[in-house]
């Protein structure tokens, strides 16, 4: 894989997320909640808005955050959805594109990445109002700013993945909204991150194939686990069984593949074939859902055997996965495909899945 400036190297890490650049066409009324086929009776899909992203879940409210077009258009959006119906009830536009998204525990605030613009804001999910934002300072010799991708809280502090090469990862003061620290020589690109209360670990992939193992305490990288086939793996999304201390780690452009990893050893002990972007455990079904871009397709897994239980297909790529706090709804973002001059065919959409 050749070299890119930091920059380059967003907008590829933008590509692989599945971050689509859109030309926003005029407002039109919001589209009624439809079912998304008659043979998917539990599937409720809703054409939202232009570069759709990750979701949050609040007390509040399900939002979603927009980086809108990439062409013309200034700012994002962070959509205010009711969870059961998928209607808006409310809209904060930005100055900035966003990405990324991460709850407090206590669901007063949550958080966003603008990641073309390496910065992270701080919401209030009652009124969707921007309380806060923190700019990085990391460039790359072309003087674009390292990407902020995937943010992620644990214990007060948000660890937000640099998209850069080395990368790195920036700890920020939740409450202070100041920077800490910051983790450096991370790898090509970091991409997901996740906490394991089976090792008290964090868990950061990155585009060279490596998951990081980093203390909290210490905030320092441990031991850099990979595949260990001589093979190119350009890691994106994470998640954790943790009753079997089995770590989910996808692959949706270079191996097309989805890694388990045994958090004891750091050893691949299963290999899910298939394009995988997105990637949710269901501790209260134990299953897996995967996200495959390529295929237009979520996948439901049982968790123990890999075995597909369930698909669904759609007229675009699926994105992000959300799975709700009672463990029986997924949502998930859909993207369009995009034309030669970086627009799309379409508004992405919303999806809610009923798990039950």
């Amino acid at each position: 894989m050749k070299s890119f400036s930091p920059r380059k190297a967003a907008l590829a890490v933008v590509a692989a997320f599945s971050l689509a650049a859109c030309q926003a066409p005029a407002k039109k009324p919001e589209a009624p909640v439809q079912t998304a086929a008659a043979t998917k009776p539990d599937t409720a899909q809703r054409e939202l808005g232009d570069g759709l992203y990750e979701m949050a879940w609040t007390p509040k409210a399900l939002y979603v955050a927009s980086a809108q077009s990439f062409k013309n258009v200034n700012g994002g959006l962070l959509y205010r959805l009711d969870p059961a119906t998928l209607a808006t009830t409310g809209e904060t536009h930005t100055d900035l594109k966003n990405f990324g998204m991460a709850v407090d525990p206590d669901g007063s605030v949550f958080y966003t990445t603008n990641s073309l613009d390496g910065a992270i804001a701080k919401v209030d999910a009652e009124s969707g109002k921007v309380l806060q934002r923190l700019k990085f300072s990391e460039k790359g010799k072309d003087g674009y700013p390292y990407g902020a991708r995937e943010i992620f809280w644990h214990e007060g502090k948000l660890y937000v993945g640099g998209v850069g090469d080395p990368g790195v990862i920036w700890v920020v003061d939740a409450k202070t909204f100041k920077l800490s620290k910051t983790i450096k020589n991370a790898g090509k690109w970091v991409t997901g991150i996740i906490y394991s209360p089976v090792t008290d670990r964090l868990y950061a992939a990155n585009g060279g194939g490596e998951v990081l193992v980093i203390n909290p305490r210490t905030q320092k990288i441990e031991k850099r686990w990979s595949a260990g086939d001589g093979k190119e793996y350009l890691l994106l999304n994470l998640a954790e069984d943790p009753a079997t201390g089995r770590l989910f780690v996808t692959d949706n452009s270079k191996a097309k593949t989805t890694l388990v990893f045994d958090e004891r050893s750091g050893k691949v002990i299963k290999r899910i074939d298939g394009d995988a972007l997105g990637i949710k455990f269901n501790a209260k079904s134990n299953e897996l859902y995967i996200s495959q871009r390529e295929s237009k397709k979520v996948l439901q897994l049982d968790a123990t055997s890999y075995a597909v239980k369930k698909s669904w297909s759609f007229a675009s790529s699926p994105n992000s996965l959300l799975v709700s706090p009672d463990g029986e709804t997924l949502f998930v973002t859909l993207k369009q495909e995009f034309n030669k001059d970086d627009s799309t065919k379409g508004k992405d959409s919303i999806v809610r899945i009923s798990l039950k």
